[in-house]
């Protein structure tokens, strides 16, 4: 068999093989470009005034008697997305909408809006940690055994437990 028809017989196999690589590189996004970095970047965007924000939650709470959750954490805190997660889940999400705003509070690299952690008696050394407060802004709980931090393994009730505890009564 002549060189060049080897080459020939060849082309498909490696035409194959040239498409499958290029498809799976194009499946795998960069670390930074992946969804949950990405959910994360939206949640403690670096650009945030926590304190307006907590200021504007506090104003709507005022008027539609609702509670304010204050979570602290991360865009590198995986369980800041799991807990924001959770919240978002069918059997926990009307419970939130219904009696919470919440207010992501960024603390960067243990570096930003600290004196707001310290303000509402909220240690951040294991992050998402939670405080809640009344629609005039009093701190009601503030979570100091970091029942949060580990929201990736946290059971959906015990969520749902602690909304419910910390929700105004009707």
């Amino acid at each position: 068999m002549r060189p060049d028809m080897k080459l020939l017989r060849l082309l498909p196999f490696v035409l194959l093989l040239a498409l499958g690589v290029s498809s799976l590189s194009a499946q795998q996004a960069p670390p930074t470009q992946d969804r949950v970095s990405a959910r994360l970047r939206e949640l403690f965007p670096g650009n945030s005034n926590a304190k307006r924000e907590i200021s504007d939650a506090l104003q709507a709470a005022a008027k539609d008697h609702k509670r304010v959750l204050l979570v602290f954490g991360a865009s590198w805190c995986f369980d800041c997305f799991a807990l924001d997660y959770r919240f978002h889940q069918p059997n926990i999400q009307p419970l939130v909408d219904s009696n919470y705003h919440v207010v992501h509070v960024d603390i960067g690299e243990h570096d930003k809006n600290l004196d707001i952690a310290k303000q509402y008696d909220t240690p951040v050394e294991a992050i998402p940690a939670v405080a809640v407060l009344s629609s005039r802004g009093k701190l009601l709980h503030s979570q100091k055994s970091h029942e949060f931090s580990s929201a990736r393994s946290l059971d959906p009730r015990e969520i749902v437990q602690f909304l419910q505890t910390w929700k105004p009564s009707a």
